[in-house]
């Protein structure tokens, strides 16, 4: 007697269940005192320049190893011109320090996500995409609702707004265009798997940083 062994997922079945998997970080790093805060306009602009500088680092390292691990996995039809951020944060950084904003400390939360981001991309560059998708697909989706509030938190304070996350193409079409990439990967269901138990610890990795900016 055989026993066959499971195929590799669907793409659209990697995207529902990745976006299962998540769902639940997703609601707990909603509901952590700085998302609420932001959410309710209540955060102030140190605040803000705080959350550009400490996720500079890693969007440069998403950035810089990214379209390599990516296309080495399948996954070629990632729009990274339009995605990048990193050319907005430093822009970002500039402005809110131009404008007067002092600078703020090192973020010990965004150097332990470095650090790890760094090792996955050498070890396990199927996990690391899992940082990549979360990071870029939040900034796509409720990002957009926190970008409204930080637009008018700066503004109340004679300040310029940030174009972190503003994206020169519509956030519907990248959206897609993100999920497309992921599901032309070519993954073994294990890697899979710990694709999705990576996702997790990427929020994880945010609700850390959520908690240092509260």
């Amino acid at each position: 007697m055989t026993t066959s062994l499971p195929g590799p997922i669907s793409a659209p079945a990697r995207i529902r269940r990745l976006h299962a998997r998540i769902g639940a970080a997703h609601r707990q790093a909603e509901g952590m005192a700085f998302s609420r805060a932001l959410l309710d306009g209540e955060v102030s602009p140190l605040q803000l320049a705080a959350l550009i500088r400490a996720l500079a680092p890693a969007y440069a390292h998403l950035e810089a190893r990214g379209p390599l691990i990516a296309a080495s996995l399948g996954a070629t039809a990632l729009p990274w011109d339009d995605l990048a951020r990193s050319a907005a944060l430093q822009h970002d950084q500039a402005r809110l320090a131009a404008a007067g904003v002092p600078p703020t400390p090192t973020s010990p939360a965004a150097l332990a996500w470095l650090a790890e981001l760094e090792r996955l991309a050498d070890q396990a560059p199927h996990r690391w995409l899992a940082h990549l998708y979360v990071r870029y697909g939040g900034d796509l989706s409720g990002g957009q609702q926190l970008a409204e509030q930080a637009r008018r938190i700066l503004a109340a304070h004679g300040l310029p707004d940030l174009e972190f996350w503003a994206f020169a193409r519509p956030t519907a079409a990248l959206k897609q265009a993100l999920h497309d990439a992921f599901d032309q990967l070519d993954l073994t269901p294990a890697q899979d798997e710990e694709l999705l138990a990576e996702a997790e610890a990427a929020f994880v990795a945010t609700q850390r940083l959520l908690a240092e900016l509260a």
